[in-house]
Protein backbone atom coordinates (compact mmCIF):
# COMPACT_ATOMS: atom_id res chain seq x y z
CA UNK A 1 0.00 0.00 0.00
CA UNK A 2 1.33 3.38 -1.03
CA UNK A 3 -0.29 5.02 1.97
CA UNK A 4 2.38 3.63 4.30
CA UNK A 5 5.28 5.30 2.47
CA UNK A 6 3.24 8.44 1.73
CA UNK A 7 2.35 8.93 5.38
CA UNK A 8 5.98 8.27 6.33
CA UNK A 9 7.12 11.15 4.12
CA UNK A 10 4.45 13.30 5.75
CA UNK A 11 5.72 12.46 9.25
CA UNK A 12 9.29 13.19 8.19
CA UNK A 13 8.25 16.54 6.71
CA UNK A 14 6.39 17.56 9.87
CA UNK A 15 9.36 16.50 11.98
CA UNK A 16 11.49 18.93 9.94
CA UNK A 17 8.81 21.58 10.39
CA UNK A 18 8.86 21.16 14.17
CA UNK A 19 12.67 21.34 14.20
CA UNK A 20 12.58 24.65 12.31
CA UNK A 21 9.92 26.06 14.65
CA UNK A 22 11.82 24.91 17.73
CA UNK A 23 14.95 26.68 16.46
CA UNK A 24 12.94 29.87 16.00
CA UNK A 25 11.60 29.69 19.55
CA UNK A 26 15.04 28.86 20.97
CA UNK A 27 16.43 32.03 19.33
CA UNK A 28 13.59 34.36 20.28
CA UNK A 29 16.05 36.43 22.38
CA UNK A 30 19.03 36.14 20.01
CA UNK A 31 20.20 39.52 18.72
CA UNK A 32 19.15 40.17 15.11
CA UNK A 33 17.99 36.56 14.60
CA UNK A 34 15.76 36.13 11.54
CA UNK A 35 13.11 33.45 11.77
CA UNK A 36 13.01 30.49 9.40
CA UNK A 37 10.10 28.85 7.58
CA UNK A 38 10.07 25.33 6.16
CA UNK A 39 8.79 24.99 2.59
CA UNK A 40 7.53 21.70 1.15
CA UNK A 41 6.96 20.25 -2.33
CA UNK A 42 4.84 17.30 -3.39
CA UNK A 43 6.69 14.31 -4.82
CA UNK A 44 6.31 12.65 -8.24
CA UNK A 45 2.92 11.34 -9.33
CA UNK A 46 2.13 7.91 -10.72
CA UNK A 47 -0.16 8.01 -13.73
CA UNK A 48 -2.65 5.15 -13.70
CA UNK A 49 -4.68 6.78 -16.45
CA UNK A 50 -3.17 9.73 -18.26
CA UNK A 51 -5.33 12.78 -18.86
CA UNK A 52 -5.79 13.60 -22.54
CA UNK A 53 -5.41 9.97 -23.62
CA UNK A 54 -7.92 8.62 -26.16
CA UNK A 55 -10.64 6.55 -24.53
CA UNK A 56 -12.38 5.38 -27.72
CA UNK A 57 -11.85 4.81 -31.41
CA UNK A 58 -13.71 8.04 -32.14
CA UNK A 59 -11.02 10.14 -30.46
CA UNK A 60 -12.77 10.82 -27.16
CA UNK A 61 -10.25 12.18 -24.64
CA UNK A 62 -9.94 11.38 -20.95
CA UNK A 63 -10.74 14.71 -19.23
CA UNK A 64 -8.97 14.22 -15.88
CA UNK A 65 -7.17 10.89 -15.65
CA UNK A 66 -5.89 9.16 -12.51
CA UNK A 67 -2.77 10.45 -10.78
CA UNK A 68 -1.64 9.15 -7.41
CA UNK A 69 0.80 11.24 -5.42
CA UNK A 70 3.78 9.68 -3.67
CA UNK A 71 4.13 12.05 -0.74
CA UNK A 72 5.94 15.22 0.27
CA UNK A 73 9.52 16.41 0.66
CA UNK A 74 11.28 19.39 2.24
CA UNK A 75 12.14 21.87 -0.51
CA UNK A 76 13.81 24.64 1.51
CA UNK A 77 14.10 26.31 4.87
CA UNK A 78 13.52 29.94 3.98
CA UNK A 79 14.87 32.82 6.06
CA UNK A 80 12.43 35.71 6.66
CA UNK A 81 14.61 38.84 6.50
CA UNK A 82 12.15 41.43 7.78
CA UNK A 83 13.40 44.06 10.23
CA UNK A 84 13.35 43.10 13.91
CA UNK A 85 12.47 45.47 16.72
CA UNK A 86 15.00 47.92 18.16
CA UNK A 87 15.91 47.88 21.85
CA UNK A 88 17.60 50.82 23.57
CA UNK A 89 20.61 49.49 25.51
CA UNK A 90 22.43 52.82 26.10
CA UNK A 91 25.68 50.92 25.48
CA UNK A 92 28.15 52.97 23.42
CA UNK A 93 29.19 50.19 21.04
CA UNK A 94 25.78 48.60 20.59
CA UNK A 95 24.88 49.43 16.99
CA UNK A 96 21.71 48.57 15.08
CA UNK A 97 21.02 48.89 11.37
CA UNK A 98 17.64 50.42 10.62
CA UNK A 99 16.90 49.30 7.09
CA UNK A 100 18.92 47.16 4.69
CA UNK A 101 22.49 46.12 5.26
CA UNK A 102 24.97 43.95 7.15
CA UNK A 103 28.09 44.79 9.11
CA UNK A 104 31.25 43.31 7.57
CA UNK A 105 33.38 41.12 9.83
CA UNK A 106 36.93 39.91 9.08
CA UNK A 107 37.26 36.23 10.01
CA UNK A 108 40.54 34.57 11.11
CA UNK A 109 40.72 32.90 7.68
CA UNK A 110 40.72 36.32 6.01
CA UNK A 111 37.21 35.83 4.60
CA UNK A 112 34.48 38.38 5.17
CA UNK A 113 31.40 37.40 7.15
CA UNK A 114 28.25 39.47 7.56
CA UNK A 115 26.01 40.18 10.52
CA UNK A 116 23.26 42.46 11.77
CA UNK A 117 24.11 41.76 15.41
CA UNK A 118 25.93 44.95 16.35
CA UNK A 119 26.88 44.15 19.94
CA UNK A 120 30.49 45.26 19.50
CA UNK A 121 33.33 45.82 21.94
CA UNK A 122 36.89 47.18 22.02
CA UNK A 123 39.89 44.86 21.82
CA UNK A 124 43.06 45.30 23.89
CA UNK A 125 44.43 47.48 21.07
CA UNK A 126 41.29 49.63 20.88
CA UNK A 127 39.93 48.06 17.70
CA UNK A 128 36.17 47.63 17.30
CA UNK A 129 35.49 43.88 17.35
CA UNK A 130 32.67 41.35 17.79
CA UNK A 131 32.05 39.33 20.93
CA UNK A 132 34.48 36.72 19.57
CA UNK A 133 37.18 39.30 18.87
CA UNK A 134 36.75 39.44 15.07
CA UNK A 135 37.49 42.93 13.65
CA UNK A 136 34.65 44.99 12.22
CA UNK A 137 35.59 46.35 8.81
CA UNK A 138 37.18 48.66 7.87
CA UNK A 139 39.26 48.09 11.00
CA UNK A 140 38.60 51.17 13.14
CA UNK A 141 40.84 51.73 16.16
CA UNK A 142 39.84 53.99 19.04
CA UNK A 143 42.74 55.80 20.79
CA UNK A 144 43.32 54.67 24.37
CA UNK A 145 43.05 58.24 25.66
CA UNK A 146 39.50 58.64 24.33
CA UNK A 147 36.84 59.65 26.81
CA UNK A 148 33.74 59.24 24.58
CA UNK A 149 32.73 57.48 21.35
CA UNK A 150 29.98 58.66 19.03
CA UNK A 151 28.71 56.79 15.96
CA UNK A 152 26.33 58.75 13.77
CA UNK A 153 23.69 57.53 11.33
CA UNK A 154 26.22 57.52 8.46
CA UNK A 155 28.56 55.18 10.34
CA UNK A 156 31.16 57.84 11.13
CA UNK A 157 33.01 57.08 14.37
CA UNK A 158 33.94 60.18 16.35
CA UNK A 159 35.95 60.15 19.56
CA UNK A 160 36.49 62.74 22.27
CA UNK A 161 40.17 62.70 23.20
CA UNK A 162 41.22 63.77 26.66
CA UNK A 163 42.49 67.33 26.63
CA UNK A 164 40.95 68.25 23.26
CA UNK A 165 37.79 70.24 22.65
CA UNK A 166 36.92 69.08 19.13
CA UNK A 167 36.01 65.49 18.35
CA UNK A 168 38.18 63.39 16.02
CA UNK A 169 36.90 61.16 13.21
CA UNK A 170 38.70 57.80 13.41
CA UNK A 171 36.88 56.06 10.55
CA UNK A 172 33.57 55.21 8.92
CA UNK A 173 31.77 51.88 9.20
CA UNK A 174 30.57 50.43 5.91
CA UNK A 175 27.74 47.97 5.38
CA UNK A 176 26.85 45.53 2.62
CA UNK A 177 23.59 44.59 0.94
CA UNK A 178 22.69 41.49 -1.10
CA UNK A 179 20.21 41.03 -3.91
CA UNK A 180 19.02 37.76 -2.28
CA UNK A 181 19.56 37.91 1.48
CA UNK A 182 17.80 34.58 1.98
CA UNK A 183 20.53 32.93 -0.11
CA UNK A 184 23.27 33.73 2.43
CA UNK A 185 24.77 30.82 4.37
CA UNK A 186 24.39 30.93 8.15
CA UNK A 187 27.56 29.73 9.90
CA UNK A 188 26.47 30.34 13.50
CA UNK A 189 27.42 33.12 15.96
CA UNK A 190 24.97 35.44 14.16
CA UNK A 191 27.24 35.38 11.08
CA UNK A 192 26.49 34.78 7.40
CA UNK A 193 28.64 34.11 4.36
CA UNK A 194 28.24 35.06 0.72
CA UNK A 195 27.07 32.27 -1.63
CA UNK A 196 26.36 32.07 -5.37
CA UNK A 197 22.65 32.22 -4.48
CA UNK A 198 22.99 35.45 -2.49
CA UNK A 199 24.92 37.26 -5.19
CA UNK A 200 27.95 39.46 -4.65
CA UNK A 201 27.72 42.07 -1.87
CA UNK A 202 27.22 45.74 -2.63
CA UNK A 203 29.29 47.80 -0.20
CA UNK A 204 28.24 51.31 0.71
CA UNK A 205 27.97 54.00 3.35
CA UNK A 206 25.11 53.81 5.85
CA UNK A 207 22.23 56.27 5.52
CA UNK A 208 22.63 56.59 1.75
CA UNK A 209 20.27 55.41 -1.01
CA UNK A 210 19.74 51.64 -0.72
CA UNK A 211 21.46 51.32 2.67
CA UNK A 212 20.08 51.48 6.20
CA UNK A 213 21.20 53.93 8.88
CA UNK A 214 23.15 53.23 12.07
CA UNK A 215 21.58 53.71 15.50
CA UNK A 216 24.04 53.94 18.38
CA UNK A 217 22.97 52.50 21.72
CA UNK A 218 20.42 50.14 20.13
CA UNK A 219 20.31 46.44 19.23
CA UNK A 220 18.02 44.74 16.73
CA UNK A 221 15.93 42.06 18.40
CA UNK A 222 14.80 38.76 16.91
CA UNK A 223 11.87 38.99 14.48
CA UNK A 224 10.32 35.79 15.92
CA UNK A 225 6.63 36.12 16.78
CA UNK A 226 6.15 33.68 19.65
CA UNK A 227 2.36 33.48 19.31
CA UNK A 228 2.64 32.69 15.61
CA UNK A 229 5.33 30.07 16.27
CA UNK A 230 3.24 28.31 18.93
CA UNK A 231 0.28 28.26 16.55
CA UNK A 232 2.46 26.75 13.81
CA UNK A 233 3.83 24.23 16.32
CA UNK A 234 0.34 23.03 17.21
CA UNK A 235 -0.56 22.77 13.52
CA UNK A 236 2.60 20.74 12.82
CA UNK A 237 1.85 18.45 15.76
CA UNK A 238 -1.67 17.78 14.50
CA UNK A 239 -0.38 17.08 10.99
CA UNK A 240 2.19 14.64 12.42
CA UNK A 241 -0.53 12.85 14.39
CA UNK A 242 -2.78 12.60 11.31
CA UNK A 243 0.02 11.06 9.26
CA UNK A 244 0.73 8.56 12.03
CA UNK A 245 -3.00 7.75 12.06
CA UNK A 246 -2.82 7.01 8.32
CA UNK A 247 -0.02 4.50 8.98
CA UNK A 248 -2.04 2.85 11.78
CA UNK A 249 -5.13 2.63 9.58
CA UNK A 250 -3.15 1.19 6.66
CA UNK A 251 -1.61 -1.38 8.98
CA UNK A 252 -5.06 -2.41 10.21
CA UNK A 253 -6.27 -2.75 6.62
CA UNK A 254 -3.31 -4.97 5.74
CA UNK A 255 -3.96 -7.05 8.85
CA UNK A 256 -7.56 -7.52 7.74
CA UNK A 257 -6.37 -8.80 4.36
CA UNK A 258 -3.94 -11.22 6.03
CA UNK A 259 -6.74 -12.70 8.16
CA UNK A 260 -9.03 -13.38 5.20
CA UNK A 261 -9.74 -17.11 4.60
Amino acid sequence: MRSLSIAATGMHAQQTNVEVISNNIANMNTTAYTRRRAEFNDLLYQNLRRQGAQSSDTGTLVPAGVQLGLGVRTAAVYRITEQGGLTNTENTLDLAIEGRGYFQITMPSGETAYTRAGSFQLSDTGQIVTNDGHPVQPGITVPNNSTAITVNASGEVWVKIDGQTAQTNVGTLQISTFINEAGMEAIGDNLFMETPASGAPTVGTPDTVGFGSILQGYLETSNVNVVSEITDLISAQRAYEMNSKVISTSDEMLNTVNQMK
